[in-house]
């Protein structure tokens, strides 16, 4: 039996899937309207508000942005890579509710594994996984750029209430 301290660790999910009730995962581009939308953002930091809007066009224009879109756009016009997706997370689900049941088994584990490693195999899976891998790079550093005059790691301090 596995544990609740196993996972299994997953490179696509829903997203990618087409059809009723699947969420487009493809970011908002800002449209420049003539409407005024409360942000709630005061006066003095609408500055800041355009600079992120900024920020995100540029982002939007990255060759790493470019090409995880193509990517993506790659994998959710494949229905080969479709069918394989669709599979994926029918064998993680069974899964999912064996280790919720304690039911689960190393080779249920294993076949998770399996279905992963095959459907990642895949060309255009693999060129997506890339793509997402280089476009958070770039966003990671990109996120470094903007804290490190704040002097404050976000991911480790800001979101504690207790700090040493």
């Amino acid at each position: 039996m596995l544990g609740g301290s196993e996972g299994v660790a997953v490179g696509c999910d829903r997203a990618f899937r087409r059809g009723p009730g699947r969420g487009d995962t493809r970011p908002l581009r800002q449209v420049k309207t003539e409407r005024v939308v409360d942000t709630g953002m005061s006066v003095e930091h609408a500055p800041l508000e355009e600079l992120g809007h900024e920020l995100g066009e540029q982002i939007a224009r990255t060759p790493e942005y470019e090409r995880f879109e193509e990517a993506r756009e790659a994998v959710q016009r494949d229905e080969e890579v479709q069918e394989r997706i669709g599979e994926f997370e029918r064998i993680r689900e069974e899964f999912m509710q064996a280790r919720q049941t304690g039911d689960a088994t190393q080779a249920d584990l294993h076949r998770v594994q399996n279905a992963q490693e095959e459907l990642h195999s895949m060309p255009v899976m693999r060129e997506f996984l890339d793509a997402q891998e280089a476009l958070t790079e770039t966003l990671e550093t990109i996120n470094q750029a903007i804290s490190e005059p704040l002097a404050v790691d976000f991911g480790g301090e800001a979101g504690g209430c207790c700090q040493d």
